[in-house]
């Protein structure tokens, strides 16, 4: 239903009505819809929009993934089972990336929108009843699919909030908001999920999506002109492409738990994915109008665009997988983490700001380049992490890297943005799915590399530190013996409580090599951002100057 005060708005009607937008109110982004002007009250209803349907997007499957051990125990599944709740989102949020742009330019985002909305209600709804693996892999597929419907709606709202010479700042604050899900969710009281009161998370995820649904539902966007979007090459491309992108997900996100080397269907699906993909692209290579312009997406500048997107998201894996994964263990949880991700938040949202206020749309790498270069700053800073490290010894660091990433996401969407219009309307299909593509695949990546090269660490320093540990020693000796002793009241046999101070010393080396395999990760990850940072400076040091000879000659 309409509010009295947006009755009359001839945009506000509904989808047949046959409203014509001006010329300036047109989006140049097919599909998007049209930009008229707004008083205050209703550009502050789009912006609470905006910021409900991102964080609602987000914020499911951030919970799942910060507390999945928790979840684990009780749905009763393995590690192994475990790990597909977050996999199977990001699949599905791949994936619906590749329709979800030509749906909305042929039918409307808001069709879209309501109808997988109402169907990630549904799958919720569902789960309460039936509380099974099965029902929550559901939801998490349905969380993806919505999550990417929801991003984009989140965008196109906070566009219609600002005014057309600020829209370019609405945009960073669009693209960061869901970006604010990941350290809320850490903020999620753990104890909730602990004592059979799973029921409360998937009621809160229950209440986000109708509270989604009835708001967009209540401000509806302003129409937009449609079109004939979708060819019949489209939808085989779709079903080569998405299990293919499916697939390496799949592979990224399981590879890890289930190790690389020892799960031989993970080399099948590896490879049934490379010839999916390359069989997908080949088509799309010969046709007239491909669903992706694969000539485009293997134009140089792209190229390194996706290379800076993607290794960026990787390095950005330190504070969800090196930070998070050190102290945890440290044996420390998620109620002990929570000033940590209180001051993560506070300055990923001074990142946000900061980058919208500062946002100059000639030089849109220089932001990239400067959080770059504070991940590299706040990586080396948590390098020499011993035993004793505790979260306020990570504050400064976690903040500058939050700060960091929140700097980073809008301008990597506005140079990748601008190129796409720059090359034509028809280019944006393909932009969204790489933009997609590069930062759900980073994530995935930074996450696989980060924990496989902290596994080959700790499993080298373990040898080391094993290499120098003897019983000969006295003091080992003394702290076996000492080990021992602690258990007397409860072991009687001499020899069995000498095994069980030699554990307790193996359990230390244990905790000690991972420690230090951390170390290295850090340092792995300030070396990755530097040479990231430099390798994007020369480019965009070459393409100022480029912007600076052409303009000089444009003068003379």
């Amino acid at each position: 239903m309409i509010p009295a005060s947006l009755r009359g708005r001839r945009w506000f009607r509904s989808a047949d009505d046959d409203w014509v937008p001006q010329p300036h109110e047109r989006s140049p982004i097919p599909g998007s819809p049209a930009s008229p002007a707004h008083p205050m009250s209703r550009r502050l209803g789009f912006a609470a929009i905006s910021a409900l349907v991102g964080i609602t997007g987000g914020l499911g499957n951030g919970i799942v993934t910060a507390n999945l051990p928790s979840l684990q125990g009780e749905l009763g599944l393995y590690p192994a089972e475990a790990a597909w709740l977050p996999t199977v989102y990001v699949m599905t949020n791949v994936v619906s990336g590749l329709l979800l742009v030509k749906f909305r330019q042929q039918y409307g985002l808001r069709l879209f929108v309501q109808i997988f909305l109402v169907g990630y209600v549904l799958a919720t709804a569902g789960h309460l009843a039936a509380h099974s693996f099965a029902s929550a892999i559901v939801v998490r597929a349905f969380s993806g699919i919505a999550a990417a419907s929801l991003s984009t709606l989140g965008l196109l709202y906070m566009m219609q909030a600002f005014k057309p010479e600020w829209r370019l700042k609405g945009i960073v604050f669009a693209v960061g908001i869901p970006q604010l899900a990941v350290p809320l969710a850490r903020l999620f009281p753990s104890d909730l999920l602990e004592a059979g009161q799973w029921q409360t998370f998937y009621v809160f995820e229950l209440g986000l999506a109708l509270l989604s649904l009835a708001a967009v539902r209540w401000l509806p966007l302003p129409p937009g002109e449609r079109f004939k979007a979708f060819e019949k090459q489209d939808f085989l491309t779709f079903a080569l492409v998405a299990p293919g992108l499916a697939l390496l997900v799949a592979v990224l996100g399981l590879g890890r738990v289930l190790w690389w080397f020892q799960t031989p269907w993970l080399g099948y699906a590896l490879c049934a994915a490379i010839v999916l993909l390359t069989v997908g692209f080949s088509i799309e290579h010969r046709r007239a109008n491909p669903l992706l312009n694969t000539r485009w997406l293997g134009s140089g500048d792209i190229l390194r665009f996706a290379l800076v997107a993607i290794l960026t998201r990787v390095v950005l894996a330190e504070q969800t997988t090196g930070a998070v994964g050190l102290l945890t263990t440290l044996g420390l949880g998620n109620e002990q983490m929570r000033g940590l991700f209180v001051v993560i938040l506070i300055a990923s949202i001074a990142g946000m700001v900061v980058g919208a206020v500062t946002l100059n749309p000639n030089f849109l790498g220089k932001p990239i380049l400067i959080a770059l270069g504070l991940i590299a700053l706040g990586a080396f800073m948590d390098m020499g992490a011993t035993n004793l490290t505790r979260p306020p010894q990570m504050y400064a660091s976690q903040a500058i890297l939050g700060f960091a990433a929140l700097l980073f996401i809008g301008p990597a969407l506005l140079v990748g943005l601008t190129r796409a219009l720059m090359a034509g309307p028809s280019h944006f299909v393909s932009f969204s799915v790489l933009f997609s593509v590069t930062q759900s695949m980073g994530g995935l990546i930074g996450a696989a590399l980060i924990g496989t090269f902290q596994t080959v660490q700790t499993r080298v320093h373990l040898v080391r530190l094993g290499n120098q540990v003897s019983l000969a020693d006295p003091i080992v000796a003394a702290r076996v013996n000492a080990g021992g002793a602690g258990l007397g009241r409860v072991i009687g046999d001499a020899t069995l409580r000498q095994a069980e101070g030699v554990a307790l010393i193996g359990q230390s080396l244990t905790r000690e090599a991972n420690i230090l395999a951390y170390d290295d990760v850090f340092r792995l990850i300030g070396v990755i951002a530097l040479a990231t940072m430099l390798w994007a400076s020369i480019h965009i040091t070459r393409i100022q100057r480029a912007r600076r000879r052409a303009a000089l000659a444009a003068t003379s």
